[in-house]
């Protein structure tokens, strides 16, 4: 079997502050080796369940050049690096047989969660709205009408990703992070595995397990969600989609309306866009994110 690990850096046990995930700031070192020992947690676990998996860790914190190569165990391979096809969640495909989101946050403008935010700083909200399919299409958050129709529901990176997984289909078995961020994927995936590493307290506190501890935890918790991943259904939406994007950025939006088929929306802070496939939608809402980090000349 094939099984991807995404691994972002804000939900790792211990983590708290923004200077343990930036490069620039005094402890980020510190919290790269706490990145990577959980990575090496659940890829352990994946082989525990399945030995001869290919295990692919796709790093997937801000420059996507966190883990540390020389700690990483030996039997993964590491996608690191940026610009990349399907961003957090390169190395995906159709023949992957299991995704786990590891020191995944919750969503901007939810909480308390730790470090809480939707890909940076200037993506305030994320809406989809499309056709439900499957079970797993509880993943936007409302039952479907008569019609098939659901309406759109905010989703941060745990959505927006497991979507993309689910339109691969590609279930996400496994994700930790703190409280809020397993609630959130709960919420989009009930039959997923959810490992809470710490209590957030606030968007800088918390209440957290000891690495050790955490680790423990995940090395079992991915065997058992590796074993139990044909149990656990994608988060498929099937298309046209209707997506808004809410920016803090007058000149993101002004930039995004260059974008053939995206229009600013009623709201003053919205840019909005139709998509046939959720494919299609996720690349146009990474494409926004990256335009947010321009600034004007």
């Amino acid at each position: 079997m094939k099984a991807l690990i995404s691994v972002d850096m804000e939900g790792i046990s211990g983590i708290v502050h923004s200077s343990e995930t930036n490069p620039e700031r005094y402890d980020y070192q510190r919290g790269r080796e706490l990145m990577t020992a959980e990575a090496n947690a659940v890829i352990a676990g994946v082989l525990d369940a399945e030995p001869t998996a290919d295990v692919l860790v796709a790093d997937a914190h801000g420059t996507f050049r966190n883990l540390l190569p020389e700690q990483l165990d030996r039997r993964a391979r590491l996608v690191r690096g940026k610009p990349r096809a399907l961003n957090m969640l390169a190395g995906l495909d159709e023949e992957t047989d299991a995704a786990l989101f590891v020191g995944y946050h919750v969503r901007a403008g939810e909480g308390p969660g730790v470090l809480a935010h939707t890909m940076n700083g200037e993506i305030l909200d994320v809406r989809v709205t499309g056709r439900a399919q499957g079970e797993g299409a509880q993943g936007t958050g409302h039952a479907p009408g008569e019609d098939g129709q659901v309406t759109g529901r905010s989703l941060g990176e745990i959505g927006l990703n497991a979507a993309m997984a689910g339109h691969l289909g590609v279930p996400v078995v496994l994700l930790s992070g703190d409280d809020a961020a397993c609630a959130e994927a709960a919420a989009l995936i009930p039959e997923a595995v959810t490992v809470p590493v710490k209590e957030a307290l606030g968007m800088a506190a918390a209440v957290t397990l000891h690495p050790e501890e955490a680790r423990d935890r995940l090395r079992g918790a991915a065997a058992d969600a590796v074993s139990r991943r044909t149990e656990i259904p994608p988060l498929a939406l099937t298309g046209p989609l209707d997506v808004e994007v809410d920016l803090a950025s007058p000149h993101t939006i002004d930039l995004a309306t260059l974008v053939p088929g995206v229009s600013r929306a009623a709201g003053a802070r919205t840019d909005a866009f139709t998509a046939p496939d959720y494919g299609t939608a996720y690349r146009l809402i990474l494409l926004l994110a990256q335009l947010a980090t321009i600034r004007p000349a």
